[in-house]
């Protein structure tokens, strides 16, 4: 397979974490396309070639326009606030490149739809980083559920609590604005949630929320007074999923104590599914089966026996962590442009999440069940 000359957008945790992804790729799963770290873009030019030489790219620019319409790069890596996520896809896909992108896709829901059908016309592949669903224990929850493990799934319970925003003494950053950051707690966090509960779940068919904005003005830097927050901090909603099943997802920027606590309960008729992104390496499941006094949850420690951690480690029980799933997402990535089958999820799934997002905010704000 020929290999992908990849360009990165941005040098923060997550543009560290794309470039650690991409060079281990070929390494770590053997049968996908070299990526070859061609173009590394940051501001100043001074950062640039500081990071592009730690990372390992060949060349380096401040200008990300000039990467995207770079000869030698075949995809795009944006890695850059939410705001610019837009603006940077549709000329990379304008230009004809492939295009991996965090989360959330756009500040709104137009935003995103524009950048999904944009990607559909030009026939473009795409990818969102939407990691924790690459998790070998997340998938291993998914064959369960579809093998009927625990009978027929009715319900689905769903959190994602961090703490990054629970002191009223942070300083305002461009988080706190709607024509920066878009959603708050739901864009940076509760997507993820999203996602686990379409894939153990389907489709949500309805829903009805509510969000609340806890620090409500933030310190300026400099002690110029105090900024407005525009987005929420939490949200919650109760969901109804096409399937029949029922169903509340939960999400706070706000809560002390939880640093990345994203999981969720599977209810069905003959037992219980439970995971926690904070032991992203087990599962616990329960039956309803054998004696009464002998019942019991159940832990799996993540090993060669759930694919694709065998990539990683022959051992079972030694763990993988968040850059391993990145690994896994940016092979996935390469795997489908070299011609394999999609892994996704693309422009076009993404979409869907981020339609639910959405909703949730907009049903907040309107107080009312939307169907979506």
């Amino acid at each position: 397979m020929a290999d992908i000359g990849v360009g990165l957008i941005g040098t923060g945790f997550m543009g560290k974490a794309h470039a650690l992804a991409y060079r281990a790729a070929k390494a770590v799963l053997g049968d996908v396309p070299e990526a070859r770290l061609e173009l590394l873009c940051d501001t100043p030019a001074e950062r640039a070639r500081q990071m592009a030489g730690q990372f390992g790219f060949a060349r380096c620019t401040d200008d990300w326009r000039s990467l995207v319409e770079d000869a030698k790069v075949d995809l795009v890596s944006i890695t850059t606030p939410n705001r610019m996520h837009r603006e940077m896809a549709l000329a990379a896909i304008g230009a004809g490149k492939h295009v991996h992108c965090e989360k959330p896709m756009g500040l709104t829901l137009a935003e995103a739809e524009e950048m999904a059908e944009a990607a559909r016309r030009a026939g473009v592949k795409t990818m969102v980083g939407y990691n924790y669903i690459k998790n070998p224990a997340f998938l291993h929850a998914q064959r369960l559920v579809r093998d009927g493990a625990i009978g027929r799934p009715v319900h689905f319970r769903g959190w994602v609590d961090e703490d990054y925003q629970a002191d009223p003494d942070l300083p305002w950053t461009w988080r706190a604005r709607l024509d920066e950051a878009g959603l708050g707690a739901l864009g940076d966090l509760g997507c993820h949630l999203v996602s686990m509960a379409h894939g153990l779940m389907g489709p949500v068919e309805s829903l009805v929320a509510d969000m609340q904005t806890i620090h409500e003005t933030r310190p300026l830097e400099g002690g110029a007074g105090h900024g407005k927050v525009e987005n929420e901090d939490t949200a919650t909603a109760l969901v109804r999923f096409r399937g029949g099943a029922h169903g509340s997802l939960s999400t706070s920027r706000s809560a002390w104590g939880r640093k990345n606590r994203l999981g969720f309960e599977v209810h069905g008729t003959t037992g219980m599914i439970v995971f926690d992104q904070e032991r992203m390496n087990e599962l616990q499941i329960y039956r309803n089966e054998g004696p009464a006094g002998e019942q019991g949850f159940k832990t799996i420690l993540t090993g060669p026996a759930h694919p694709p951690y065998g990539h990683f480690c022959p051992a079972p029980g030694h763990q993988l962590g968040i850059n391993d799933l990145k690994v896994l997402e940016a092979g996935a990535f390469l795997r489908w442009i070299g011609g394999g089958e999609k892994s996704g999820p693309d422009f076009a799934d993404a979409l869907e999440f981020e339609k639910i997002i959405h909703a949730i905010a907009t049903s907040a704000r309107q107080g009312r069940r939307l169907v979506v």
